[in-house]
């Protein structure tokens, strides 16, 4: 019977994409791991590899298409023998399958990634070994949900007369593959199906003669109604890319669910700002230049060693304590931001990090980072001092504990020790800390350590 290829998810955070690319035409003979399309993603653009084999019977989707929902049907595989009058019409997207917002587009050649919030492990793996989502499809469970699995498996289930809707899959994304319908046994229920019904009578019910919340108004509807507030003037739309909205649903979702607290100081440069001229001249033969967010980065992950317990990031429903200092760096890029990750990095040298954050913002900016370079970590840097900022808040990154907004080194009259004024360059920090990770005294802690590495710079050394 003929298979569909349908959308997949090509990051764990993807619910649409746009079909930027048919690599293969109707009529084409395709084997698995043949390269079928380009897809951009909430993250870049990744190619989409064939998980059967057969020949393109027909495209569902042109190339161009934004807003195609994960999962929806994109093109058919024919299997040897059949024909595109095998073809049955269940097989078109049905309207509502992509966005009302879809529409053809210009396909982009460059990698368009979103920004690093969010972050979202495994996508280039899955994009490149093509198992990020069930490639085929058919027939459909007896709670009408459509069952994903392989034609081999299929036929194998027609051989033993297995329901498929009863099996539980192994696959990618649940896919019923052969082996789970090779072991197994007619009549079983999937644990899935078990569970689920075990859950549902043990989840609490609605209570009664209560109004719902009311919900907020639709994207559209929202729309709508501040053109219609600013229809005579004159204005440009914008239409937001996947970067764009994926950052919009990030920050939402940060300020929305992390109970932020800041905590802010002022650190003296002076000793440090010496320290940096004096190892640059030793270093410029080997062409190492380090700048002063080099040093922040090295403090910051010193101090998360200082304070293990800092060292966490919120989990759902606990909080995960890492052992490695793996410290986020924002980029800013065209049209939103990047968080690269520098792992490890408690254990690197000063001029190792230098290196590493150079080439990660040079290909940040090019757009040509790979998945696992700006994802994970525990801790981000902020840093906008570069920008003449004084001060300012960062927003939290989920799932890090915190994020370290850094101003710009000023100088200013201080008193020292000996109660004299002088002038010094301070720089302003602000510590944005998720209340349910890092307390505040643990927090105050952290901060403290930070400052008295980059106060006392030499200790970056021992």
């Amino acid at each position: 019977m003929p298979t569909e290829i349908l959308m997949p998810a090509l990051s764990p955070t993807m619910e649409e994409g746009t079909l930027a690319k048919w690599l293969v035409k109707e009529g084409d003979t395709v084997f698995s791991g043949d390269l079928l399309a380009e897809i951009e993603t909430d993250k870049a653009t990744m190619e989409f590899e064939a998980v059967d084999e057969g020949v393109v019977g027909k495209i569902l989707i042109a190339e161009g298409t934004e807003g195609v929902k994960v999962n929806t049907p994109i093109a058919v595989l024919l299997e040897d023998g059949e024909s595109a009058d095998d073809i049955d019409a269940s097989t078109e997207p049905k309207q509502g399958d992509a966005d009302s917002h879809a529409e053809p587009a210009t396909p982009k050649a460059e990698t368009l990634p979103a920004k690093g919030y969010g972050d979202d492990a495994g996508a280039a793996q899955q994009a490149k070994g093509g198992d990020a989502a069930p490639a085929s499809s058919g027939g459909s469970g007896a709670s009408g949900d459509r069952v994903f699995a392989s034609p081999l498996a299929r036929r194998i289930a027609a051989d033993k007369g297995l329901d498929l809707s009863q099996i539980q899959g192994s696959g990618p994304n649940g896919r019923i593959v052969k082996a789970d319908v090779e072991s197994a046994k007619p009549g079983q229920k999937p644990a899935a199906a078990a569970s689920s019904t075990e859950k549902a009578a043990q989840e609490p019910k609605a209570e009664t003669g209560k109004s719902p919340i009311a919900e907020p108004a639709a994207p559209g509807a929202q729309a709508e109604q501040i053109r219609k507030m600013y229809a005579d003037r004159d204005y440009e739309e914008v239409k937001l890319d996947g970067m764009r909205r994926t950052i919009a649903a990030r920050l939402t979702e940060a300020k929305q669910t992390i109970p932020h607290f800041y905590l802010r100081r002022d650190i003296k440069l002076d000793a440090l700002l010496k320290f940096r001229s004096q190892l640059n001249k030793q270093l410029e033969a080997r062409g190492v230049k380090l700048s002063v967010n080099d040093f922040i980065i090295k403090a910051s992950a010193l101090a998360l060693q200082a304070v293990p317990d800092a060292n966490a990031v919120w989990a759902g429903d606990r909080v995960l304590k890492l052992k490695p200092s793996d410290v986020a760096v924002a980029v800013a890029i065209e049209g939103g931001l990047f968080t690269p990750v520098l792992r490890d990095a408690e254990s690197r040298s000063l001029s190792s990090l230098s290196a590493q954050m150079k080439d990660l913002a040079k290909r940040a900016r090019d757009k040509k980072l790979a998945p696992h370079e700006y994802q994970g970590g525990s801790f981000a840097i902020s840093n906008l001092g570069m920008f003449g900022i004084d001060n300012f808040d960062a927003v939290i990154n989920p799932p890090h504990g915190a994020i370290l907004a850094v101003g710009a080194g000023v100088k200013k009259p201080v008193v020292n020790a000996e109660g004299e004024v002088e002038v010094a360059t301070v720089m302003s920090v602000t510590l944005s800390v998720d209340h349910r990770v890092i307390d505040g005294a643990m927090g105050a802690e952290l901060l403290k350590q930070i400052a008295d590495a980059l106060e006392n710079p030499m200790v970056m050394l021992a």
